[in-house]
């Protein structure tokens, strides 16, 4: 016998703790009413047609019942039965740009953030794919491995910010790398993909050559490119004082664009690859994207599991507490005549 709920046991104290001493106050209360009212001689009279023993049964009938129904809160089962769980899913390694250009905020409230919420929204609708985090500036770091647990992710994805990477600039290809060389694992040449999020400036990272590189490996890239391709954004920084302005080079501000024709090449360089743009005053929405090219690709089986699998049995337990309270309620409290 198994117990699926078995916290639901603390309930019982109820009964030493409650509901007996409530009972016995109860009659010990009215007795002593019943002999202010009247002498022992006229008590006798009145309590003729009364049985206590009666009264009595009727509580330890009601105590009964509310046991019998605890037990059935705690999910009684028996007859173990092992079945064999299998879940199968891609592996998928999300690759964040973190560089000070993402703080720009023709996407509101900025690049960055907009890319974290949609991560969020993600971890909604994935099914049972393994998810990796790494993010990249001047140089590539994995924030989280092929990870199943989606908590874990969410927690990595609430510090992720542009001081996640201790190098400025923005080398892409060394993100593609590092996800092929320590995110994906070499067993097998399919089930893989990169969600590439950026808004495509690059240091001469050779991101195209290291896309080739990926897609021998079996590797599948979704490229999406932030910003606006023409007049882009300025790029927003905060002095010690709070004070708000932008960032500039040789006196001049900075405009960062969307280099929107590397990243279609980068995209297309794997097999089954794809670009999309997300402009100022259009909406990203990673969970779509997820259902319309990862969920219906090819998947592999991640992991399986043994579980065991019971009978529920808890429908005797609540039947009988019903029956005990419904014969609680049929016996009557007067003596035989």
């Amino acid at each position: 016998m198994n117990l699926g709920n078995d916290t639901a046991l603390w309930l019982l104290f109820v009964v030493p703790v409650i509901l007996v001493p409530a009972y016995i106050w109860c009659f010990w209360r009215k007795a002593k009413t019943l002999r202010i009212l009247a002498s022992s001689d006229m008590l006798k009279k009145i309590n003729v047609s009364v049985s206590l023993k009666k009264q009595i049964f009727k509580a330890i009938l009601l105590i009964s019942a509310f046991v019998i129904i605890v037990l059935a809160l705690t999910q009684p089962r028996w007859n173990p039965q092992s079945q064999k769980i299998k879940r199968q899913g891609r592996d998928v390694c999300i690759l964040l740009d973190t560089s000070r250009s993402m703080l720009a905020e023709d996407i509101k409230p900025s690049r960055l953030e907009r890319s974290k919420i949609a991560i969020r929204d993600l971890m909604e609708t994935l099914q049972g794919d393994r998810i990796a985090i790494v993010t990249f500036a001047g140089n590539a770091t994995v924030k989280c491995p092929l990870t199943q647990d989606y908590a874990f992710v969410r927690m990595v994805l609430a510090d992720i910010s542009t001081e996640s990477t201790n190098r400025g600039g923005t080398m892409i290809g060394d993100a593609i790398r590092k996800a092929a060389e320590d995110v994906f694992d070499k067993q097998s040449r399919e089930y893989k993909d990169i969600i590439l999020i950026t808004d495509g400036e690059d240091h001469d990272s050779f991101p195209v050559q290291a896309a080739e590189k990926a897609a021998k490996d079996g590797i599948r890239i979704i490229v999406i490119g932030l910003g606006d391709e023409n007049t882009g954004s300025r790029i927003p920084i905060t002095g010690p004082d709070g004070q708000k302005t932008f960032m500039k080079y040789k006196g001049q501000e900075v405009w960062s664009k969307l280099d929107g024709d590397t990243l279609r090449e980068l995209a297309y360089a794997t097999d089954g690859g794809k670009y999309l743009s997300v402009e100022p005053g259009t909406t990203l929405d990673l969970g779509q994207i997820y259902e319309g090219l990862i969920v219906s690709a090819q998947k592999r089986e991640l992991e399986s599991a043994t579980m065991m699998r019971y009978d529920e049995k808890f429908q005797i337990f609540l039947v009988l507490g019903l029956v005990l309270i419904v014969w609680e309620y049929l016996i009557s409290e007067s003596k035989k005549a």
